[in-house]
């Protein structure tokens, strides 16, 4: 009798089990079968150390390094560029710059046969709205906003615009254009982007789902920050903590400032702390385990507006990689990546997956059951984010860039290769072998004992360069 007893006890169990699966697996269905909401927040050359979730010691970013410990912190995310447009382009097109009409900046606008994320995502039922920087078309060309599929927009339409934290206009769509308008006196403009994205996140409901694209210009130059920022990095007399400083001096492109260093950090940490809103806005709503929320930059770390390469060195900004903003070594195309859905992204999880850019679009169009072909150089990481796999079948990456005498770098598992000096006519063109697995930093090169390495790249680039359709961004490796 009791053995009897115990075998129903443990066949009902089985059942029980059974049930709490079949209604755990269809939950989780359920739930990725709802549009979840896309919140992309890009920073503006921020580099990869610069955070303390990859390992930044000076400056505080607790709602980022929050959102590293319940999501899932990429250690091997790359950019679409080293400056600023054609990163955007690649993030926007799902392309990489050997195929991007925009592969430099220079108010270059995509065109009308490019298709958007935004794009894609409102024909798929998705409100769309952005807030920030755009660089990807002026008024009135193929590239304006609301011909690139946002419903909303306010922010810069020319990068350079961007320069300056306290604009004394910014633009938005209004009546199926865009009109610029003229904002408060001394108002700092990241403060009006994110008051626009917590505004529009309040607006929702889950009638229908959103795509918010909240596009910062810090900390990018000039260096010029709220003093609520700015006072944790000022000892009691209202000096720098990080001195010896060096002033950058008024009367140039960016606005004086005295405290280089205190300010970078200050921007930051704002950075941090409009992120951190933006969280808490979808939690109060509601929306939060719907949401799927992307934390990047759109390149490495600067030296302009008097920040230097001490400063960067200082902050370890680059983690110790090599190269800053317009170098396709690490330092200038390796970013931070933290992906945050509770409940649906493993938490505190780590990936060492090597992804870019181009790989947002076909993920997030794979979010939104999007079914059509699309024309993209990359691959869902959906899977990845999900936990469900740890890589991806990758055999390269691509990039180049026309400043500073010309540069291709290709990215072939461990290896990479990086020519400079392409279009420079009093120095010879240099290619150079790295394995970033042994030498993450890029120091040792081994170009004459990997011929193989550079066969295999050149045909890698006669693949996958097309000749730019503007002769600024024509470049080419050499022939021998």
């Amino acid at each position: 009798m009791h053995r009897i007893t115990i075998f129903y006890s443990f066949l009902i169990f089985l059942a029980i089990t059974s049930c709490q699966e079949k209604n755990g697996n269809s939950k989780e269905s359920e739930k990725l079968s709802l549009k979840p909401n896309i919140v992309f927040v890009l920073a503006d050359d921020l580099g990869i150390g610069d955070l303390g979730s990859y390992g930044q010691e000076y400056i505080k970013t607790p709602n980022l390094d929050r959102m590293a410990k319940e999501g899932m912190l990429f250690t091997d995310f790359y950019s679409g560029s080293t400056v600023c447009a054609p990163s955007r382009a690649s993030l926007m097109t799902g392309k990489h710059t050997g195929h991007l009409t925009i592969r430099g900046n220079g108010e270059f606008p995509l065109k009308s046969t490019d298709t958007t994320i935004a794009q894609i995502l409102k024909s798929q039922g998705y409100h769309t709205a952005m807030f920030g920087k755009w660089g990807l078309g002026l008024q009135g060309t193929s590239g304006s906003p609301e011909k690139k599929g946002w419903d909303e927009f306010t922010g810069h339409l020319h990068h350079v615009d961007g320069h300056f934290q306290k604009p004394d206009s910014l633009w938005s769509i209004e009546k199926g254009g865009v009109k610029k308008h003229a904002i408060e006196d001394d108002a700092f403009a990241n403060e009006i982007f994110t008051q626009k994205g917590i505004n529009f996140i309040d607006k929702q409901s889950d009638n229908q789902p959103f795509f918010l694209f909240m596009s910062y210009t810090v900390p990018h130059a000039e260096l010029r920050v709220e003093d609520k920022y700015l006072a944790p990095y000022l000892n009691k007399h209202g000096e720098s903590i990080f001195e010896p400083e060096n002033p950058w001096p008024t009367g140039r492109h960016y606005g004086q400032q005295k405290y280089p260093k205190a300010a970078y950090a200050a921007m930051v940490t704002s950075l941090d702390s409009y992120v951190g809103k933006l969280l808490e806005k979808l939690k109060s709503k509601g929306l939060e385990e719907n949401t799927l929320v992307i934390f990047t930059s759109d390149n490495g770390t600067h030296i302009e507006g008097g920040r230097t390469k001490e400063d960067v060195k200082f902050f370890n900004s680059t983690a110790g990689l090599r190269g800053v903003k317009r170098d396709l070594y690490e330092g200038g195309i390796r970013t931070p990546f933290i992906a945050h859905w509770p409940g649906t992204i493993p938490k505190g999880s780590i990936s060492s997956v090597t992804a870019a850019y181009w790989d947002l679009l076909p993920t997030f169009t794979e979010l939104a059951g999007y079914k059509k072909r699309l024309e993209t150089d990359g691959f869902s990481i959906m899977d990845i984010l999900l936990g469900k796999t740890k890589d991806i079948n990758r055999e390269f990456l691509y990039w180049e860039f026309h400043e500073e005498g010309g540069k291709i770098a290709i990215r072939m598992g461990d290896w990479k290769v990086v020519w400079t000096n392409l279009l420079d006519s009093n120095i010879s063109a240099k290619c150079a072998v790295y394995n970033l697995k042994n030498d993450p930093y890029e120091s040792v090169d081994l170009s004459s004992k990997h011929p193989d390495i550079i066969e295999k790249a050149k045909e890698l680039y006669r693949q996958q360069h097309q000749r730019s359709e503007i002769d600024k961004f024509r470049i080419s490796i050499p022939e021998n």
